[in-house]
Parts: C-alpha cells; sequence; structure tokens
C-alpha cells in the first residue's frame, strides 16, 4: 500500500527522527509517520489511530504488529521495541472481526 502524501511528525523539529509507515488494513490505508526513536509505540499508535480509524472509541481494542509479531508493551521507545528507519507496523483490531 501507499502512504498518503502528508507526513506525521512527532517530537521536536531539531530532534532526529525516523520514518515509519504505519498500515491499518480494515482501512486499505497507510500513513508516514517522523518520530524520534525515543517515543513510546503507544503514541505512534494513538496518531496513527486519529488519522486512520477516527471513530475509534478505545486503543486497547487495537494492536500494533511488528514483523507479524504484537508489541506487548506499548509503553517502550520505538527503539527498544526494534523498530527502525524505514519500517513498517501494522496496526489491527485485537480481536478478529466476522465478515459482513
Amino acid at each position: 500500500m501507499r502512504a498518503r502524501p502528508d507526513t506525521i511528525r512527532l517530537g521536536v523539529h531539531d530532534e532526529p527522527t525516523i520514518t515509519i509507515r504505519v498500515e491499518m488494513p480494515e482501512v486499505w490505508d497507510t500513513v508516514r509517520i517522523q518520530a524520534p526513536p525515543t517515543d513510546t509505540v503507544e503514541t505512534v499508535k494513538q496518531h496513527a489511530l486519529a488519522a486512520l480509524f477516527p471513530q475509534a472509541e478505545y486503543h486497547e481494542d487495537f494492536v500494533i504488529k511488528l514483523h507479524g509479531w504484537e508489541v506487548l508493551n506499548e509503553h517502550e521507545s520505538l527503539a527498544a521495541a526494534g523498530v527502525v528507519d524505514g519500517g513498517i507496523l501494522l496496526l489491527t483490531f485485537r480481536r478478529r472481526r466476522p465478515l459482513r
């Protein structure tokens, strides 16, 4: 999937950042985020969810996956979670939803 043309920027402008993509297959959309490696996975998740699925009521209903595995501690930094520059995170519902 191609990312939207705009980029969500987190952190302060003079901080070094990494560029990552967050994909949400349920809406067939992707956002590009520039964030410092010290930002938490939870911060990225909240900003991506606001852009991709603004009608979400509870952030706990969604998970972030890296390399197919759920990031269990969303309070750790992107660097500690293993996210690198150019990495892709998957944002999806915690529980599978039936097809209609």
